[in-house]
């Protein structure tokens, strides 16, 4: 019969645990054993210390093979006269490329358009996103089915989703144009008139993406704690003046996050003004009426084949979208001191 004693010699050492090379016997030690058991101790540190960074090490691999070094190549070849049928001879322009584009009125009309496609398709998207979130946050048959539904669009072809709104756009037999007929409104040309070309290439990106803020903004809803909907309803709070008091300011980070997020994807729409023309091309429009800073930027460098000014407007860019980042942190910095 196996007694106290028994059980607890045959229990575990606490001390030992599971490092390396402990043995099973308890006879002596010789002086091969010891050395031993230094070399698993040694190799055992250094797993623990260098593992972590040989899990992470792929991603950083990827990002210096295609995210830093074509950053920094491009930095390079913005400053020299490069052509796309012979991207190894560079002549030394210095800042010649960004002077030139900055003289340049189509960037300008690119970055205007930009601009305008931004704020049409930014704001009417992320209020929308918000009172579907709204919605959604309410015990509902089938929610489920409602949130897989809201990201339907965003995992839509974005090809697929252009041509499709390129028909129902169509001057002369697009249903847009059938639906306003009804009403006694002529026919538009979404195609080549500015503003309206402009409304229907936003209409595009407020369908794809309207779904994705509205589940963010559901995920943060959920996080807000439910006594201060209950607090508010006993002090007589109606449910407008909840979502006012109480869902609105809960917020504010959330709502800072999607706005800085659209706006930089805002910044760089592509393919939609791209599949929206009817000539296929990277003019946006017959006279550049919904061209952008991303159709330009390939205009210059895949059909005019100047790559060190499409690497010019690239940097351009990106120096925007830094200081979208600046007056992101600076806002959330004067959020948290608020709060």
């Amino acid at each position: 019969m196996t007694t106290g004693h028994d059980t607890a010699a045959a229990s575990p050492s606490k001390e030992g645990g599971a490092a390396p090379g402990r043995p099973s016997g308890g006879g002596p030690v010789t002086e091969e054993e010891l050395r031993r058991r230094k070399r698993l101790s040694r190799r055992w540190q250094r797993d623990v210390r260098w593992s972590p960074y040989a899990f992470v090490s792929p991603f950083f691999l990827l990002f210096l093979a295609f995210g830093l070094f074509p950053l920094l190549y491009t930095g390079w070849a913005s400053l020299h006269q490069v052509e796309l049928t012979a991207p190894t001879d560079m002549n030394w322009v210095g800042l010649r490329n960004y002077t030139r584009i900055f003289d340049d009125d189509f960037f300008w009309n690119a970055a205007q358009n930009t601009l305008t496609i931004g704020i049409i398709s930014t704001v009417p998207q992320l209020l929308m996103a918000m009172g579907i979130a709204h919605i959604l946050n309410y015990k509902l048959r089938a929610s489920t089915f409602y949130r897989v539904a809201m990201l339907a669009p965003y995992a839509t072809s974005i090809a697929a989703a252009s041509l499709v709104f390129v028909l129902l756009f169509g001057r002369d037999y697009g249903m847009i144009n059938w639906a306003l007929g009804t009403v006694g409104i002529d026919n538009i040309d979404w195609q080549n008139d500015k503003w309206a070309s402009q409304i229907a290439v936003s209409t595009i990106v407020i369908w794809r993406w309207t779904g994705y803020n509205a589940l963010i903004y559901l995920a943060a809803m959920q996080a807000i704690p439910q006594d201060l909907y209950e607090s508010a309803a006993l002090d007589g709070a109606s449910r407008w003046q909840q979502f006012l008091h109480v869902t609105l300011p809960s917020l504010r980070p959330t709502i800072l996050f999607t706005v800085v997020v659209s706006t930089i994807g805002a910044s760089q729409v592509f393919g939609e003004p791209l599949l929206f023309d009817a000539n296929k091309g990277a003019s946006g429009g017959s006279q550049h009426q919904f061209q952008t800073l991303g159709l330009y930027l390939y205009e210059q460098g895949w059909v005019n084949q100047h790559l060190g000014r499409a690497s010019a407007i690239a940097w351009t860019m990106f120096l925007i979208l830094i200081l979208v980042g600046i007056i992101n942190y600076v806002i959330s910095r004067r959020l948290r001191a608020s709060s």
